[in-house]
């Protein structure tokens, strides 16, 4: 192979890299969304316990419930953590399939179309993880369920006094 049509080899592997990249990138962005819901996750979890410490008796029933449904989350986050970090090596590795093919001067089609589905296939399954644990996060939550109701005589200042 002469030198001319490797280097245009070599240009056309990067053009068709692109794309990989910028995948690469929006998966990175979703594990450190991720990352940060863990990381609350366990922080609320910690505190949490700290509360089931000193809590009556009818309250522990309550955070403990509140504990396993925290559990059940991480363990979730967890998992759709671990799946976008295998879709990122599968996405790297194709990277990686494209550029040593052009080099050995190798059709690694097959491969690289294989690699691209189970990369996709775990950031589908991660996905609908997330989803879940999203799901679970909002299932009991009473935004201001807690929140004192004014009288129903007060009326509002009028606009402009």
């Amino acid at each position: 192979m002469d030198p001319d049509s490797q280097i245009t080899s070599i240009a056309h592997v990067i053009q068709l890299a692109v794309a990989p990249v910028f995948l690469l990138t929006g998966v990175a962005a979703f594990i450190g969304v991720i990352s940060n819901r863990l990381g609350r996750i366990v922080d609320r979890a910690r505190d949490l316990e700290k509360h089931l410490l000193s809590a009556s008796p009818a309250r522990i029933e309550a955070l403990r419930g509140s504990l396993r449904n925290l559990a059940k989350r991480a363990r979730l986050a967890n998992r759709a953590l671990s799946l976008c970090v295998g879709c990122a090596v599968l996405i790297c590795a194709d990277i990686v399939v494209l550029f040593v093919g052009t080099l050995a001067g190798e059709r690694f089609g097959g491969v690289v179309a294989v690699v691209f589905v189970l990369a996709m296939l775990a950031l589908i399954a991660a996905l609908l993880l997330f989803l879940r644990e999203v799901y679970l996060a909002t299932r009991f939550l009473r935004i201001g369920a807690a929140e004192v109701h004014a009288p129903e005589s007060v009326t509002p200042p009028e606009p402009g006094r």
